[in-house]
């Protein structure tokens, strides 16, 4: 049975018990629909193999030797992680295209017993729909949420969403804190991976409810924000938080404990901002490196580095006319958000 996805939350995702991506592991890695499991017909060196033969020799021959791996790998699958699975198991496959690998794979699971289903259009069909998700306008109202680095926009969003506030993460969703020293462990995803997150986020929104975000740049970390929420950021009143460079750098500080233990990535972080910034200046931070003087560290950042850019980001997408959030300072973090929450009902 094939199924035509129509949506991102098609109705139909629910009616199966296993989505199951038989694409090669790094196709698999790039990007797979949401809770897919990776059970390839085909491993990344099988399927240049087949592609090789089918260029070099013929396309009976590549198939031959497709069919014989498809059927082995099936096998292993089977015997393996599918063994304990009964009758009534309905699982949902899919390929790059809905073609030869999926269905090759459902076929042998319908002579089982199964009762399967197969994507139509494979993974191309899903990645349709998400595109038109990310480049379509976001139907929601949008706040933004702003603030110089170290406001502590994203735990405040964090409290907000807790109290029932319709709120999508961006750097969540990106893995990434946004700044220089924002890597997070793990790593980022794919540029396709994160739109496919982002996509699911933006599915589930109540087009009536505001929805608040974090003032972004047109990039976190390594990732581009799509065009449908870039437009939606760039236009969107801004609620601005304004908080003491020493405040915001004492939050940094306890905030950014995985990069202050490696003092030598940090260092190299400082050394590559050599073309912005004064000799001086740069051997001053390293010097704060040096003694892990992180909250004095981050505060000579801030105010040399990452303010003035913000300032002028932020003079291009804001026309100083909404609601600011004067905090004194970052050490209870509800307090801050129940100042938010109160300036967003006026």
């Amino acid at each position: 049975m094939d199924i035509r996805l129509t949506s991102l939350s098609d109705p139909a995702l629910a009616g199966f018990d296993m989505l199951i991506d038989t694409r090669a592991p790094s196709e698999f890695a790039e990007d797979r629909l949401p809770g897919a499991v990776n059970l390839p017909v085909l491993s990344d060196a099988e399927r240049a193999q087949v592609g090789t033969i089918y260029k070099q020799v013929s396309p009976f021959d590549a198939r031959k030797l497709g069919g014989a791996m498809v059927a082995a790998n099936a096998a292993r699958h089977i015997a393996g992680p599918l063994a304990g699975f009964g009758g009534g198991w309905r699982p949902l496959v899919y390929c790059w295209r809905g073609g030869q690998r999926s269905g090759a794979f459902a076929t042998i699971l319908q002579q089982i017993g199964w009762r399967v289903g197969r994507i139509e259009g494979g993974y191309k069909a899903w990645r349709a729909l998400v595109v038109a998700r990310v480049t379509a306008p976001v139907a929601a109202p949008v706040i933004v949420l702003d603030g110089n680095t170290g406001s502590a926009k994203t735990e405040i969003l964090h409290r907000l969403a807790a109290r029932g506030h319709q709120v999508i993460d961006l750097e969540g969703l990106a893995n990434h804190r946004g700044s220089l020293f924002g890597a997070m462990p793990g790593g980022q995803p794919g540029q396709k991976l994160f739109e496919g997150r982002l996509a699911m986020a933006l599915e589930g929104i109540d087009p009536t409810r505001p929805l608040l975000v974090e003032a972004e740049s047109s990039r976190i970390g390594d990732l581009n924000l799509p065009r449908g929420i870039w437009a939606a950021i760039t236009a969107a009143p801004r609620l601005r938080l304004t908080v003491p460079v020493e405040a915001r750098a004492a939050y940094t500080a306890r905030t950014y404990a995985e990069a202050a233990a490696d003092p030598a990535r940090v260092a190299g972080i400082i050394d590559s901002l050599r073309p912005l910034h004064p000799a001086e200046r740069i051997e001053d931070w390293l010097r704060l490196t040096d003694a892990h003087d992180w909250a004095g560290l981050s505060a000579g950042l801030m105010r040399d580095h990452y303010d003035p850019r913000y300032e002028k980001h932020r003079a291009r997408h804001d026309d100083g006319r909404g609601p600011v959030v004067v905090l004194d300072d970052l050490s209870d973090l509800d307090a801050a958000a129940s100042k938010v929450e109160a300036a967003l009902a006026r």
